[in-house]
């Protein structure tokens, strides 16, 4: 009787372990999807983001050819340091010719000073002729008003009156010629300070013309506007350059930062101030964290080349995405492995 009893029982015992398994299996996958379920209401995440820093494109100021290149591909550059030279020469020999026109003005300057001189000179000696001349027609008025009265008197020939009378008529026409000699002093002085006022402009226009050619000469040398690593190489000596042409990129890695495009439907329950939780992907096994700190005050699309219209009628509904910027925590931790546009994952607790 024992024996059968403990044959019956034996299934039964074999066919609970598959139902403990299962049943723990179900326990498991539900805890699983409870935390991420969970999770999911308590955060806001995304995996479109990247990382962001500020590229500084390094331009030509001047045109010419390359002399030298002191820079290699993804090279590190401080602020100040010299990238490139530009052939000078020709500038150079510009500038010389304006400096000899200049000095040419400086010496038409002296010599309208000199005229200046000369033409006061002559005003003041215009002027004592005419001051004499002025005494000469008083004692001749004097001469013909005694001898008009002597005259009458038949003191004095008539002769003698008319020659009185003449020689006042020529002290007035003196008089006269002298008063045109000292305007055409006072005119021809005016004139030779308006052409030395002349000269000093034409020589301070080309003294800013040689200013201006030092400057363009300065600019024959290129510097690293920001510390940083520069990308790539896309000139090389001898080669022709136009004023304004790209010649480096420089990424400044002082300033590190997230950008995470959210959909316009999850960003009502992010605030900011809060905390990020940002995965990179070349690096998921990193713990980085960072904060909210600005929101774009327009959508992705508002900055493409070819903005959206729903006004023409072609309207179709789509979600928008609104860039989050998160400011990454000890970013100095992170600044040997986080490159600008990397791809990263980025959570955002909302309780």
């Amino acid at each position: 009787m024992e024996n059968n009893s403990d044959i019956n029982t034996l299934p039964k015992k074999k066919n609970i372990m598959p139902r403990i398994i299962i049943l723990v299996v179900v326990i498991i996958a539900i805890i699983v999807i409870g935390k991420k379920v969970w999770y999911a209401f308590g955060h806001e995440e995304t995996d479109n983001a990247q990382v962001e820093m500020r590229l500084v494109p390094i331009l030509s100021r001047v045109s010419g050819y390359i002399d030298k290149i002191y820079m290699e591909d993804y090279a590190t550059v401080k602020k100040g340091q010299c990238m490139l030279e530009i052939d000078s020469t020709e500038l150079l020999l510009q500038l010389d010719e304006m400096k000899a026109d200049y000095n040419q003005s400086l010496a038409d300057i002296e010599n309208a000073k000199a005229s200046i001189i000369n033409s006061q000179a002559a005003l003041s000696y215009s002027k004592g002729n005419e001051g004499v001349i002025a005494l000469r027609k008083e004692k001749a008025l004097n001469d013909f008003n005694r001898d008009k009265n002597l005259f009458e008197a038949n003191a004095i020939t008539e002769k003698q009156f008319d020659d009185s009378h003449s020689n006042f008529d020529i002290n007035m026409k003196q008089l006269e010629t002298g008063g045109w000699d000292v305007h055409v002093a006072e005119t021809r002085l005016n004139m030779l300070h308006s052409q030395l006022s002349r000269t000093i402009a034409q020589a301070q226009l080309k003294k800013a013309r040689m200013d201006q050619q030092l400057l363009k000469i300065s600019y024959c040398r290129v510097y690293a506007t920001s510390d940083g690593n520069i990308g790539k190489r896309n000139i090389d000596i001898g080669q022709f350059i136009q004023a304004g042409t790209p010649l480096f990129t420089i990424i400044n890695n002082q300033n590190i930062w997230i950008d995470a495009n959210y959909k316009e439907n999850q960003i009502s329950d992010i605030k900011i101030g809060r905390l990020a939780n940002i995965r990179v992907d070349g690096f998921p096994d990193i713990p980085i964290t960072g904060k909210v700190t600005a929101f774009s005050d327009a959508t992705g699309a508002r900055f493409s080349l070819l903005p959206p219209d729903n006004t023409t009628g072609n309207f179709v509904k789509v979600t928008q995405r609104i860039p989050v910027r998160i400011e990454i925590n000890n970013v100095e931790k992170y600044k040997d492995i986080l490159k600008a546009g990397m791809s990263v994952e980025v959570s955002i607790p909302t309780n």
